[in-house]
C-alpha cells in the first residue's frame, strides 16, 4: 500500500532580522571591547597623573619639616614628621599613605623602615618643577605607587640632600578607574541595546510588505495567477515582484494553453472515436463487407492519428516557446530536407515542383522550422491540382528571411481568410483537421515573425495561393549562391 510522501522541509535559513543583528552588533561589541581595554589603560594613566600630584604635595609637606646640621657629606638630617601630617592627603579610607626620609647614602631619618629604599635614577625630563620620580612597587604585600623627591635641605648650621619617598596603596586609583570604565561601558551597552531595538523595529517594518504578500499568496486559490499588487513595497523588492509577476504571467499562459489543449482534445477526438466504434460494431454485425469495413476503419484511424499528431505538435510549440535553448540554424537546409521528404507526395500528384533557396541563419529550435516548413508545403501539395505547379523560394537580406510557398490551387475566399489560422478551421471540410495553419501561426509568433496568405492572380483570375513567412535573421548572410533549380515533372 503506497503512502503519500511528505514534502521535504526547507533548509534552515537565517532570518534577515538575525542577520542584521549579528552583522551590526557583533562588530559593535568587538569595538566596545577594544575601546574598553584602551579606555581602562588611558583612564588609569590619567588617574595616576592626578594622584601623583598628591604624592608630590605630600613629599613637599614632609620636606618642610626637615632640618640639617653639617655640610655636604658631613650633613646630618633630622625630621619631625608626625604621621598625622599625611592624613590631609588621604582622600578616604580606601587607601593608606606611607613615607620614608633618608639621606643620599640610604641612612633612614624618619618614616617606615621596611619601605624599600629608592635605588633608581631621576628621569631626564619631567613635567614637574622638582627632582621627582614615580614608580610602582610592593609594600606589605600590597601594590603601591611611590613618589620620590630629592629635596635640598639648608639651614644656618648645615646643607644636605634628603630623599623623601611617599607611597600610596592603589585601591582608590583602581576603584576610580573601574567606576569610570563601568559608567562608560554601561552607556555604550545602552547604545548597543538601542541599536538592536532600532534594527529589529526597522527590519520588522521593512519586511511588512513581504509578510503581507506571503499572507495574500497563501490565501489565494490554486488557479489564481493574477499579478501581485504591492504599491507600497520598498524599491529593493520591486525586481523580485516584477520577476514573480512575469513568472505568474507565463504560468497563467501555460495553464490556459493546457486547459485549451485538454478541452480541444476531448472535443476533437470524441468524433473519430465514436465513428470508429460505430464502424467496428457495423463490421461485427456484418452490415458491410469485411474488406470495405477494414478500409473505412483504416481511414478513420489515419484521420485520428493525424489529428492527435497535430494537436501534440501544437502543444510542443508552446513548450518550446518557454525554453531558451534555441540555436542558430540554416533555414534553407531545413526547407530542402523537408521538400525531399515530401517528394513522394508530389510524385503521386504529378506536380511540377521547383525550389530556390538562399542561406538564412535563424535563431530558433530546429523542430519549429521543420514543422513550419512541412505544414506549409504539405498544405500546398494537398490543395494543388494534379499536374499543377508548385514553387518554393527562400530569400534573405540583412534583417529578414522570407519563405514563399506558391501552389496552383483555387486560392481562398475573404471569409475563409479571416478564420483559416484558427484551430479546427479547415479550408476543406471534407478532409484535414484545421490545425496545420494554426501550428504555423503559433510557430511564427514564437519566432517573432509574420505569415500571410495571398491569392495570386493572372489575367484577372486566381492562379494559386502564396503562403509567405518572414522571420528575423541573426547575422547578415554571406553572399549566397542560389541552389540549382530542381524540377519534378511527372
Amino acid at each position: 500500500m503506497s503512502r503519500a510522501t511528505t514534502p521535504a522541509r526547507p533548509a534552515r535559513t537565517v532570518s534577515l532580522r538575525r542577520y542584521l543583528l549579528v552583522g551590526i552588533l557583533l562588530p559593535a561589541a568587538l569595538l566596545i571591547t577594544v575601546n574598553a581595554v584602551g579606555l581602562y589603560r588611558q583612564t588609569f594613566r590619567a588617574v595616576n597623573t592626578a594622584y601623583d600630584r598628591t604624592l608630590l604635595a605630600s613629599a613637599k609637606t614632609i620636606s618642610e619639616q626637615l632640618d640639617v646640621t653639617g655640610f655636604d657629606d658631613e650633613a646630618r638630617i633630622r625630621a619631625t614628621v608626625p604621621y598625622s601630617a599625611l592624613e590631609a592627603f588621604e582622600a578616604d579610607n580606601q587607601s593608606r599613605m606611607f613615607y620614608r626620609v633618608s639621606s643620599l647614602r640610604g641612612e633612614i631619618v624618619s618614616g617606615f623602615d621596611e619601605l624599600p629604599p629608592w635605588l633608581g635614577r631621576m628621569p631626564d625630563k619631567t613635567t614637574y618643577a622638582a627632582l621627582v620620580h614615580f614608580y610602582d612597587t610592593t609594600f606589605r604585600n600590597q601594590p603601591v605607587r611611590v613618589g620620590v623627591l630629592l629635596q635640598p635641605v639648608v639651614s644656618a648650621n648645615g646643607r644636605g640632600m634628603a630623599v623623601i619617598q611617599v607611597a600610596e596603596t592603589l585601591e582608590l586609583r583602581e576603584n576610580l578607574t573601574r567606576q569610570i570604565l563601568l559608567d562608560t561601558v554601561t552607556r555604550e551597552a545602552a547604545l548597543v541595546l538601542v541599536i538592536a531595538f532600532i534594527t529589529v523595529l526597522v527590519v520588522q517594518r521593512a519586511t511588512r510588505p513581504v509578510r503581507r504578500m506571503s499572507a495574500e499568496l497563501a490565501t489565494r486559490p490554486e488557479d489564481d495567477l493574477t499579478p501581485i499588487d504591492a504599491p507600497h513595497a520598498p524599491r529593493e523588492l520591486l525586481p523580485m515582484i516584477e520577476a514573480t509577476n512575469g513568472l505568474m504571467e507565463r504560468l497563467s499562459h501555460l495553464l490556459e494553453h493546457q486547459k485549451r489543449f485538454v478541452r480541444d482534445a476531448s472535443h476533437q477526438l470524441r468524433t473519430p472515436l465514436a465513428v470508429l466504434r460505430a464502424q467496428v460494431q457495423s463490421a461485427l454485425r456484418g452490415d458491410v463487407e469485411p474488406k470495405q469495413a477494414l478500409a473505412e476503419i483504416e481511414d478513420t484511424v489515419e484521420r485520428a492519428t493525424q489529428l492527435a499528431n497535430q494537436m501534440l505538435a501544437l502543444a510542443k510549440v508552446e513548450q518550446l516557446r518557454q525554453q531558451a535553448d534555441a540555436t542558430v540554424v540554416d533555414w534553407a537546409e531545413i526547407v530542402r530536407n523537408v521538400a525531399l521528404d515530401l517528394s513522394p507526395l508530389m510524385a503521386d500528384r504529378d506536380l511540377d515542383f521547383s525550389i530556390d533557396t538562399q542561406s538564412a541563419p535563424v535563431h530558433a529550435h530546429e523542430w519549429m522550422l521543420r514543422e513550419l516548413s512541412r505544414n506549409l508545403l504539405h498544405n500546398a501539395i494537398k490543395h494543388s491540382p494534379e499536374h499543377g505547379r508548385l514553387h518554393v523560394s527562400l530569400v534573405s537580406d540583412t534583417r529578414h528571411a522570407a519563405l514563399t510557398v506558391s501552389d496552383s490551387g483555387p486560392g481562398i475566399s475573404g471569409e475563409l481568410r479571416r478564420r483559416l489560422f484558427q484551430p479546427f478551421s479547415p479550408g476543406d471540410t471534407r478532409g484535414g483537421s484545421g490545425l496545420g495553419l494554426a501550428i504555423c501561426r503559433e510557430i511564427v509568433q514564437a519566432l517573432e515573425g509574420s505569415i500571410t496568405l495571398d491569392n495570386r492572380e493572372q489575367l484577372g483570375r486566381v492562379a494559386g495561393l502564396d503562403a509567405t513567412v518572414r522571420l528575423p535573421v541573426m547575422t547578415p548572410p554571406v553572399t549566397p549562391a542560389a541552389t540549382p533549380l530542381v524540377q519534378n515533372e511527372g
